[in-house]
């Protein structure tokens, strides 16, 4: 039985209810990630002062991301999004509360400890977050996914790195029981809220199909669509180059003895400045958008993400690192909701989860190899050359600007709109010829 058309509602209505409710989640959730990413390496310094050690866990955190990606897109087109979320929701706030009691425990504590739980967290990550961005096209209209997207990412950078990170260096202080306990209770308030968002998040599925027979399908889209394949690449391309740069960073940054020498709570507040400029970016995004033209601001954030990993190279002033991490974090911002917002735009449903999900196999598979390349480079060479290298990697993605213009986009989304029209006008196709 096919279901009636949604309506699309006016880009400047409310985004209503669910959207609100998912928005609560989504920024419970991401401040649990914050204080977890800054406390697992600021614990981890406590046992090694290797640099391949500690960007280790970096490689543990992502390593899902290249190895679990496919599954997990195909099982958010195939089950309930919103289970999808609680599901990986429970399991992470399991994972890092048995990482709190063993904290507890004299003696217990080891880098190999939290390696285990950093990849389990990781691998619940990949279902959560696939999951996360194709729900969206189904709480809110395709016309307002870009004031969603931005309203979304605006609470996910202030809690996972505005607020996040000074919380999780003060909560490291005050004891790592009490730094891994917090995001449990966190992940346990998500999962609260998401119960109470209402409906049916399942994909409609018109024929049966195994499960590699969904990934092949999925793997075919991206690759066949030039401008997400080169998007995908690009993004994968800076991942790679920044997760190489803050793998070590925390060396470079924290002790006397490191070159800015800063404290731990010192260092979660430098790591806010990134998520200062990031809030901003994400409600101007929009704005300058339509005043620039998407094509003009995408170069933009390109140069100044390779400014923001390799201003650590000149200059140990946290001043000047943190006046940067603010234009970078905006030039971030400003990316991931236009291009966000273009794939959610022009993906059919059915098939967006396993689009998210191979587009981050690209996109996000690189930074496990790119925090494993930081810490063998900083070994061997020094920290400072990982970031000098590593921001050239980032600024040759400007490349890809020359398939990613403002022509390529309007067709992309121009096509995308003929095709939910034919969609649309089926049903009532199919009820004349019953009739």
């Amino acid at each position: 039985m096919r279901s009636a058309p949604r309506r699309r509602r006016p880009a400047g209505t409310p985004l209503g209810a669910p959207f609100r409710r998912l928005w609560a989640a989504s920024t419970v959730s991401n401040l649990a990630d914050g204080v977890l990413k800054v406390a697992l390496p600021l614990v981890a310094v406590r046992y090694t002062d290797s640099p391949a050690l500690v960007a280790g866990l970096t490689f543990a955190l992502t390593l899902p991301w290249l190895l679990f990606a496919l599954p997990a897109g195909a099982l958010a087109d195939r089950l309930d999004r919103r289970h999808a979320m609680i599901g990986a929701n429970v399991a992470r706030a399991l994972l890092v509360v048995a990482l709190a009691a063993v904290a507890l425990v004299p003696d217990a504590g080891s880098v190999a400890v939290l390696y285990v739980v950093a990849f389990g967290v990781g691998v619940t990550e990949t279902l959560y977050d696939t999951s996360a961005q194709s729900i969206l096209p189904q709480v809110v209209p395709r016309t307002a996914l870009p004031r969603a997207n931005g309203r979304l990412y605006a609470a996910e950078l202030t809690a996972n790195q505005f607020v996040g990170p000074p919380l999780g260096g003060l909560l490291v202080a005050a004891g790592a029981a009490v730094a891994f306990g917090l995001p449990g209770a966190l992940w346990a308030l998500a999962v609260g809220l998401l119960v109470g968002l209402p409906g049916s998040f399942r994909p409609e599925r018109t024929t049966r199909t195994t499960l590699r027979a969904d990934i092949g399908e999925g793997l075919r889209f991206l690759w066949r669509d030039r401008l997400l394949r080169t998007l995908a690449l690009m993004v994968g391309a800076s991942n790679f180059a920044s997760n190489a740069a803050f793998a070590v960073f925390v060396l470079y940054a924290v002790g006397p003895d490191s070159p800015l020498g800063l404290s731990e709570p010192a260092y979660g507040v430098l790591l806010t400045t990134m998520a200062v400029g990031a809030f901003a970016g994400s409600f101007v995004a929009e704005r300058v958008v339509a005043f620039v033209g998407r094509a003009r601001v995408l170069t933009l954030t390109v140069l100044t993400t390779a400014a923001l990993i390799g201003v650590p190279a000149v200059t140990t002033s946290p001043w000047v690192i943190g006046v940067v991490n603010v234009v970078g974090g905006a030039g971030i911002a400003v990316w991931n909701v236009v291009t966000l917002s273009l794939r959610q735009r022009i993906t059919p449903d059915a098939l967006l989860g396993r689009l998210n999900s191979c587009y981050r196999l690209v996109a996000w598979g690189t930074m496990p190899l790119g925090a494993a390349a930081g810490g063998l480079l900083g070994e061997v060479f020094g920290l400072r050359t990982v970031f000098v290298v590593m921001a050239a990697v980032s600024a040759a993605t400007l490349l890809g600007m020359l398939v990613v213009d403002d022509r390529a986009m309007d067709a992309a989304e121009r096509e995308a709109d003929e095709r939910d029209v034919l969609r649309e006008s089926e049903p009532a196709a199919d009820a004349a010829a019953e009739e």
